[in-house]
């Protein structure tokens, strides 16, 4: 059975509990709190040396590191991953964005907001990652203002991965408001026959 090394509170890791809820794989889930240096250990670095989660251990033992690297593996063979050409290169154009121009100006102020708080030296860092976060957004809303789903005409990893931190911008003090087709498509991501919530309070 795949082992998944995972934290609640992470988007990275919810992607995987989505799309694995979604295929109908059981799994089993080890918890690692990472601000409690859980993910540094001698034993869980010899699984992943970058000390992170995700982390999907096969049934062979071997091990997968990196969010949109687990949900290709997951997907492949399946229509969340397509087979055609053109459609696999656009999903990884936005898997690609969501890990260079979505990810550190949408999660990073989520955590440094929920994990570390507002009296943090880092908060510095917010004003710019906060503009970063919001030129993404409108990246999103261009193209979804024209497309129900970010690539192949359907649902695909590229929402899966995009939709993991954006449900959360609230978290993040990223105001959604701006972006009705934004908003539109998170409620289409929720909609989903198989979707499962990111925490157990949602």
């Amino acid at each position: 059975m795949l082992t998944l090394y995972d934290y609640l509170d992470s988007g990275n890791g919810y992607k995987c509990r989505l799309l694995l809820a979604l295929l109908g794989i059981a799994y089993t889930r080890v918890e690692l709190d990472i601000d409690r240096g859980e993910t540094r250990t001698p034993d869980f670095l010899q699984k992943n040396p970058n000390g992170r989660i995700p982390t999907l251990q096969l049934d062979d033992g071997t091990c997968l590191a990196e969010s949109n690297a687990i949900l290709c593996w997951l997907a492949d063979g399946t229509d969340y991953w397509p087979a055609e050409r053109l459609p696999r290169a656009q999903v990884l154009q936005w898997l690609f964005f969501e890990q260079y121009s979505h990810e550190p100006y949408v999660a990073t102020p989520r955590y440094i907001l929920r994990h570390l708080g507002r009296d943090h030296p880092r908060m510095a860092e917010m004003p710019d990652r906060l503009k970063r976060g919001h030129a993404a957004l409108a990246v999103m809303d261009t193209h979804l203002q024209k497309h129900d789903f970010f690539a192949a005409g359907r649902y695909t990893i590229a929402d899966i991965a995009l939709y993991a931190y954006t449900h959360r911008a609230d978290e993040a003090d990223l105001d959604l408001a701006p972006y009705p087709a934004l908003r539109t498509w998170l409620a289409r991501i929720a909609s989903q026959p198989g979707h499962v919530k990111m925490l157990p309070e949602d």
